[in-house]
């Protein structure tokens, strides 16, 4: 399998909402889709909380994208999200072998919003695992990117 993947998006403002309350919320900062794989463990966690923090997609003075969340101090939005590893190669309809199971899987992001908490203590935020979320965001730019683990 490829490994984690995270899409991710620069945001003016994001949140996550179950049953109509609001679970999670940042301002400016990062979006992040997480989606687990078969075979993700603590190598996978470790390369993306990395990735999240030090991925520079925010502009600098000159107005390119060379400063990083760490840089900024901005909120991290984490939302699990389990089509991200769907097999879309065939038909249409998704398949979903390709997914970890989920009490693995919530393992595993929980211990991604563990490590990104560790490295960037204000600001981390998260939906609820398995739930019915509705995310609300402003893709600021609109900036958007595949990381992968």
């Amino acid at each position: 399998m490829h490994g984690m993947i995270s899409l991710i998006q620069r945001v003016s403002s994001a949140a996550v909402a179950v049953d109509g309350e609001t679970i999670g919320a940042i301002g400016p900062g990062l979006l992040a889709l997480v989606g687990v794989e078969p075979g993700d463990g603590d190598a996978q966690v470790a390369r993306m909380a990395e990735r999240l923090l030090g991925y520079r997609v925010f502009a600098d003075d000159q107005g390119r994208m060379n400063r990083s969340l760490s840089d900024t101090g901005g909120g991290l939005l984490l939302v699990s999200q389990f089509t991200l590893a769907a097999d879309t190669s065939s038909g249409m309809r998704p398949g979903f072998s390709t997914a970890m199971a989920p009490a693995k899987a919530e393992r595993i992001f929980a211990g991604l919003v563990a490590k990104c908490r560790e490295s960037h203590a204000r600001g981390v935020e998260t939906g609820r695992f398995g739930a019915h979320m509705v995310v609300s965001l402003a893709n600021d730019g609109p900036v958007t990117f595949l990381l992968r683990a």
